[in-house]
């Protein structure tokens, strides 16, 4: 390989994980314009395409994906020589990419985002919101934070939070409209604002379990005239009367606790495992990684009083 190639595959990894000529630029430093110059040179050194383009939207093509997968991981032992560089001194450094769903971000890290800067400036952190379930390897993630129940059982996974619970939550405008609903079967009757899947396209199913028996938990399939991917979307929503919303109720207990959203179905709503980050490995963990780990173990100790 030409030593010289290096900035240009640097730069194709980003466009890739970005899917975009603007973002990418954003990541490093250059104009958009000139990043598609530096691929398109990389192009014709290779002499194969490695991106279809459109207006609206950058994809690998089936070479630029087998390139890609051969490339990703000798530009990781590259990044992970440097940062090793200021490990062997002790001093946590280098891109900490960790993949999480909105709720986890907002409840966890953003609250102590500032101070963890602070602690550790040579630590660049990067959070990808995603509310699927991402390849950590394949796209070059350190880490994810997801709940328990849903982090394979090959991972090392550290807990985060303890159990969280679920709410079923309407503003009293709502309540003025239509009555409260007693079991999930009320919920035919109901306007219910519904979450779709970004990576499968597919809508979740509520959750809930029989009163007195947390085990047996049973799924249902809500209708309503709202469907979005973004969880704050969906609570502004039922803040202005659309439609009930099943939520974590952390994530709206100072709404229901100033009565602008009122919780129903209680005694259906279950408990489940809490927030766990998570990773393929510990062995030879990154010291940018067990800084961040530990970082937010101690936020959690904090929160329960530990």
């Amino acid at each position: 390989m030409d030593p010289a190639q290096l900035p240009a595959l640097m730069a194709f990894d980003s466009v890739a994980r970005h899917g975009s000529f603007t973002h990418a630029a954003g990541e490093t430093g250059v104009s958009p314009s000139a990043l598609s110059q530096t691929i398109r040179a990389l192009e014709t050194q290779l002499n194969v395409r490695l991106f279809n383009r459109t207006t609206r939207r950058v994809a690998l093509t089936e070479a630029g994906a087998q390139f890609l997968e051969r490339v990703r991981p000798a530009l990781a032992a590259l990044d992970a020589a440097f940062d090793s560089l200021d490990e062997a001194r002790d001093h946590p450094a280098g891109t900490l990419r960790i993949n999480l769903p909105r709720v986890a971000s907002e409840l966890l890290v953003l609250p102590h985002l500032a101070e963890f800067t602070l602690a550790y400036p040579h630590i660049r952190l990067e959070l990808a919101l995603d509310d699927g379930l991402a390849d950590l390897v394949g796209e070059g993630f350190d880490a994810g934070i997801r709940l328990g129940e849903r982090v394979a059982q090959d991972m090392v996974a550290v807990p985060l939070s303890s159990e969280v619970r679920i709410a079923v939550v309407g503003s009293p405008a709502y309540f003025v409209r239509l009555p409260k609903p007693g079991t999930p079967d009320d919920l035919a009757a109901h306007n219910c604002l519904r979450y779709r899947f970004l990576t499968s396209g597919g809508i979740y199913r509520w959750e809930f379990a029989q009163p007195g028996n947390a085990q047996r938990v049973f799924e249902v399939e809500t209708q309503g005239s709202f469907v979005t991917n973004d969880l704050r979307t969906m609570v502004r929503a039922a803040e202005d009367g659309v439609g009930l919303l099943h939520v974590i109720d952390d994530y709206v207990r100072e709404q229901i606790e100033d009565g602008r959203l009122v919780r129903v179905l209680g005694e259906w709503c279950p408990s489940f495992p809490g927030f766990y980050l998570y990773t393929a490995s510990r062995a030879q963990m990154p010291l940018k990684l067990r800084a961040l780990i530990d970082f937010l173990v101690m936020k959690r100790r904090e929160r329960e009083g530990r």
